[in-house]
């Protein structure tokens, strides 16, 4: 089933247009919207759709009448930034039964304020099909406390006339609106009859409200920590801390002004609340300015009560400079950021810092505004840290008496929160994160491609090769940090995935998850003519060591020219044929059965060669062309000649290359009999690398990797002289 032809969306049986159980056009007929993970993500978008303002609530079950047995979308997931419902995802349910006893719902707020902020500007309410303005004789007090309630704004600050956000171009309604103030929506309130003939759009009203943030953290020794409680509707409420995990945590900080998160919690840490509990999961991606644009599910089978109810930490302290781990210190006093003074701050200090702030140690600390002067407050008072505290808010303070001239700076160590450890090399092994100070595993439950994506990407480790569990590389110890790890694959951190829960899984280190990536290098060529010929040296723990001739032959060279997309091996060398180098000899020897990915995944004898000594180094040269296309020609069958050395391309000086190569290039594309070898002047000059070694080609190989190479001067070369080669496949 498809949406592609769905053109309508509308609410049906509510007190407006703008409120009701949500139907959808299909196929020239009216259906029903399961209202499975239905939440105010997608309630905001039916309301955009419908040109009604803001979602005041977003409703399961019969509030607005149970509707029609036909439903056309089930669980519609929508982040809330799309233009209409049908653009939304979706989620197809094999059981229709589960939406019989729960339609979609949603209330539009009807109001909206224009010209200011989300909680200012100049006011216009939905009259019918159309947004009118209102004028500032027919609205009061009591009117100004429902429109600010509606919009979750707060208190009315100040109810402003005389065209204080603009004059606007819609019509005026004039009708005076008695509201009492208790109303939720102001089309609740009454409306008098008579009108006011003195209004003129001189006479817009405008209304600035308090801008009440909508999720607050209670019960903590800060604002920045606690249970976390939502606003809606004006009634706080808790959230489930089911899957509840670093992202969530990551916009409740960010919505707060409270810095980086530092741990997600869940279990009532906090103690229980009270009220309501809005929401079982929530789905946010870390982005959203705000908790409640998160995605909701509400599934009535996971029982959730207030032992449930879910806490966030977050810093309380920052850097301002050039990254998250340097900078001007900054430290949340009550609700405002405030400057550091360098007297007041010592090494201890800063170790508490870095440490909260997941940034590795201190390198050090500066003062005399080494990162600018900020337009913050100072703070005056000495901070007194053991240096084993988790949160600089943990430390002890006293009245520094002296006077503050110099904004302190302090940089850390910019500490990953990944590594892969058990590997042959940095960008493979197991998965462990950083949280709290401490290393702990990543469950193999749900573990694929796009979670080994983020991994590679945070390490810049290139693509990802492969996605293993079962403790592929060993067993790690200590904390199991994820589990059930929901990364899109565009993530920039690992910990910016969704998971289960922090800590929450039932694993143990035998599912710990692994990852390879291509940034994998387990050996290298070193000192030759080219990429793919030089002294062999291959990754041992975190050091490049060379390889003795006698403990490697011609399968082990083909696993080196495989693994570094080098073609097939041509030679193996010996007596120091590229070079001693500097590296450390790798005695053992390597055995290789020749179909091998990577060197790393060869078996090595235990026992050494005792008669290897630097004068012994193998060497290696591969044909190295393992890739070649035509460029800019008519067709693939005519161009420049362009050929890959591991993963680059490049072009070919016309002294390389002869009839007898361009025959096997036009076989090898499949492009027939070679017709003629030509210069730059028939395809234009190329870009990049040139490459420089001379094809000796029969002219019988099937494709450039089985010719033998041999070296020629780069220097002599530029792209002035590019080959071209045009084939018999192409018209001449």
């Amino acid at each position: 089933l498809t949406f592609i032809d769905i053109i309508n969306v509308r609410l049906v049986n509510g007190s407006s247009r703008c409120a009701g159980r949500v139907e959808v056009l299909h196929r020239g007929q009216w259906g029903t919207v399961c209202g499975a993970g239905w939440d105010l993500a997608d309630a905001a978008v039916v309301c955009r759709e419908l040109d009604c303002g803001e979602p005041v609530d977003a409703l399961y079950d019969f509030h607005f009448g149970p509707g029609s047995k036909l439903f056309w979308m089930k669980n519609a997931m929508c982040t809330g930034s799309e233009s209409t419902l049908k653009k939304c995802g979706f989620v197809q349910l094999t059981d229709l039964d589960v939406c019989l006893d729960k339609s979609a719902q949603v209330i539009c707020s009807g109001v909206r304020l224009v010209g200011g902020s989300r909680c200012s500007g100049r006011l216009e309410i939905l009259d019918d099909q159309s947004w009118v303005s209102v004028c500032d004789a027919a609205f009061d007090q009591q009117d100004a406390e429902v429109v600010c309630r509606e919009l979750d704004c707060g208190a009315p600050v100040q109810v402003l006339g005389e065209d204080a956000f603009g004059k606007g171009d819609t019509q005026m309604w004039t009708q005076e609106i008695q509201c009492r103030g208790n109303e939720s929506q102001i089309h609740l309130c009454p409306t008098s009859l008579s009108h006011e003939n003195n209004c003129s759009y001189e006479n817009d009203v405008g209304l600035v409200c308090a801008d009440n943030l909508r999720v607050r953290l209670v019960g903590g020794h800060s604002r920045c920590a606690g249970r976390v409680e939502v606003l809606h509707r004006g009634e706080w409420g808790t959230v489930c801390d089911f899957d509840w995990d670093m992202t969530e945590a990551a916009v409740v900080c960010r919505e707060l002004d409270c810095g980086e998160p530092v741990d997600a919690l869940g279990g009532a840490h906090f103690g229980p609340g009270s009220g309501p509990i809005w929401t079982n999961l929530k789905l946010c991606s870390g982005s959203e300015s705000t908790l409640k644009k998160c995605g909701t599910i509400n599934w009535d089978f996971y029982d959730c009560d207030h032992t449930k109810d879910a806490g966030v930490i977050c810093s309380g302290v920052r850097l301002i400079g050039n990254s998250s781990c340097s900078g001007r210190l900054e430290i949340l006093d009550d609700q405002s950021w405030v400057s550091v003074c360098d007297a007041a701050f010592d090494q201890q200090d800063a170790e508490v810092v870095c440490r909260e702030l997941d940034c590795g140690a201190p390198v050090q600390v500066l003062g005399e505004d080494a990162f600018g002067k900020g337009d913050t407050q100072m703070w005056t008072q000495e901070i007194q840290c053991r240096g084993n505290e988790s949160q600089i808010h943990f430390c002890p303070t006293s009245l520094y008496k002296n006077s503050c001239y110099n904004y302190l700076g302090l940089i850390c160590a910019d500490k990953k929160y990944v590594r892969l450890v058990g590997g042959h090399s940095g960008c493979a092994g197991r998965v462990e994160v950083l949280h709290r100070g401490q290393w702990g595993t990543v469950c193999d439950f749900d573990w694929d491609l796009a979670d080994a994506a983020v991994v590679c990407r945070e390490l810049d480790c290139g693509e990802p090769v492969d996605a293993l569990g079962d403790a592929h590389f060993g067993q790690g110890s200590g904390p199991i940090w994820m589990s059930a790890t929901l990364c899109a694959g565009s993530e920039s951190t690992l910990k910016n995935c969704g998971t289960s829960g922090w800590s929450l899984h039932a694993c143990n280190h035998n599912s710990d998850a692994g990852v390879i990536c291509s940034g994998h290098q387990a050996s290298r060529l070193v000192n030759g003519s080219h990429l793919c010929s030089g002294r062999l040296e291959i990754l041992d723990d975190q050091s490049w060591v060379s390889v003795c001739d006698a403990a490697f032959d011609q399968q082990d060279a083909e696993v080196v020219c495989r693994e570094l997309d080098c073609g097939a091996p041509v030679q193996v060398l010996g007596e120091d044929a590229f070079g001693k180098g500097d590296a450390q000899m790798w005695t053992q020897e390597i055995q290789c059965r020749g179909n091998e990915s990577q060197i790393s995944f060869c078996s090595i004898s235990l026992s050494h060669k005792q008669s290897c000594t630097s004068d012994y180094n193998v060497g290696l040269i591969c044909s190295g062309y393992t890739d070649a296309k035509l460029m800019n020609g008519s067709d693939f069958c005519s161009g420049r000649v362009a050929l890959r050395f591991l993963n680059e391309w490049g072009t070919v000086c016309d002294a390389c290359w002869d009839m007898r190569a361009a025959s096997v290039l036009c076989r090898q594309l499949n492009c027939g009999i070679a017709v003629s070898v030509v210069g730059s002047d028939w395809f234009g000059e190329g870009s990049g690398e040139i490459w420089a070694d001379v094809f000796d080609c029969d002219g019988n190989e099937t494709k450039l990797s089985e010719c033998s190479v041999s070296s020629w001067s780069r220097a002599e070369c530029s792209h002035r002289r590019d080959v071209g080669v045009i084939c018999s496949g192409t018209l001449i």
